[in-house]
């Protein structure tokens, strides 16, 4: 393991006016939005739309790094060219999803844990060989009336940090995504203290294990009260609480802050990183960024509707959500924009 090498990969994928586009989609996501859009289930329907995103023109003007899935890194386009081989000549560093997802945590049936530890250091020595250069667990965090515990927490920590150390011994930049979902009623203060004690475990965590944190990049939720919470504070109010969050728990040495969308909608996650950048950018320790998968994905998908015919509309509102969030992420976004959709 280099700690130069892995802290230049985090350096180039949080490269200023860019960010990261997850499109890692498990199959049953994937069929799922599909079946919604009358799009065919299948793998080609899947390799399809993947291509749609990977050819977009001029996409790695905005674009640092994608995040794939198992299936996606043995696939080509229609004239034969494997997708790493694309992304790579584009300047768009690869990466992988490598968790299995979540199963019920025992003995805490409301809470998940993150499986696919087992067989994680062989894989991560396959991926490098093929040039994936960083990737992503998710844990997933939920809050209601009994959850979460600090059991899971801790376990869920104790999963990412494992992840990550066998990442970075592999030469592979970890990205290390501690969600706490929006689903329910909780407020913003009780998300912004469950943030806060999710945050502080996943860091003792990775301290223990001896990451490297200027190696590796932290993919966190946004600061936001649950979707059907009565109050939904304004733009401003979760930009203050979400930084404020970060301040005290994320250190200064991380090598990024890379935000997932969480089914936010996507006009409201640029404005939301867009507000953070204008207010506190200049405070900030660490570059601050997106990691958005259906922020950006979701309209051009809704486009194509499995339609070659729409391929080239639905690239170029790929392009002109990945432009939005770049604004956002350099905090030059504005509504205006939407009304701008040309590759």
């Amino acid at each position: 393991m280099s700690i130069h090498d892995l802290k230049n990969t985090a350096q180039r994928l949080m490269d200023e006016g860019k960010g990261l586009l997850a499109m890692d989609e498990s199959l049953g996501t994937c069929n799922k939005r599909f079946k919604a859009l009358g799009i065919p289930q299948t793998e080609e329907y899947r390799r399809k739309y993947r291509e749609l995103i990977v050819t977009t023109p001029n996409l790695e003007d905005f674009i640092s790094g994608t995040i794939l899935f198992e299936e996606t890194i043995y696939q080509k386009t229609d004239a034969g060219i494997p997708f790493l081989t694309l992304l790579k000549e584009k300047g768009i560093i690869p990466g992988i999803k490598v968790d299995q997802g979540t199963v019920p945590l025992a003995g805490f049936p409301n809470e998940k844990i993150t499986e696919g530890l087992d067989g994680l250091r062989g894989r991560l020595a396959s991926y490098y060989e093929m040039g994936l250069r960083f990737a992503k667990w998710r844990a997933v965090i939920n809050i209601d009336s009994e959850s979460p515990t600090r059991v899971g927490i801790k376990a869920n920590a104790s999963t990412l940090a494992s992840y990550a150390a066998l990442c970075q011994e592999a030469g592979i930049v970890p990205i290390v995504e501690p969600e706490v979902l929006m689903d329910g009623n909780h407020t913003l203060q009780k998300c912004a203290s469950v943030t806060q004690d999710v945050l502080k475990e996943v860091f003792n965590a990775l301290y223990d294990q001896q990451v490297s944190l200027g190696g590796m990049i932290l993919k966190p939720n946004m600061v936001l009260p649950g979707i059907d919470c009565t109050d939904q504070e304004d733009t401003e109010t979760i930009a203050e609480k979400t930084i404020s969050c970060f301040l005290k728990v994320v250190p200064a040495a991380v090598g990024g802050v890379a935000f997932l969308s969480g089914g936010q909608p996507f006009v409201l996650a640029s404005e939301r990183l867009n507000v953070m950048q204008l207010r506190f950018g200049q405070i900030m320790p660490w570059p601050l960024t997106f990691s958005f998968s259906r922020a950006i994905q979701e309209p051009a998908l809704e486009m194509w509707k499995g339609e070659d015919r729409n391929k080239e509309i639905a690239q170029k509102e790929l392009y002109h959500r990945a432009k939005c969030n770049s604004a956002a992420r350099n905090g030059t976004y504005s509504v205006e924009m939407e009304e701008t959709k040309r590759v």
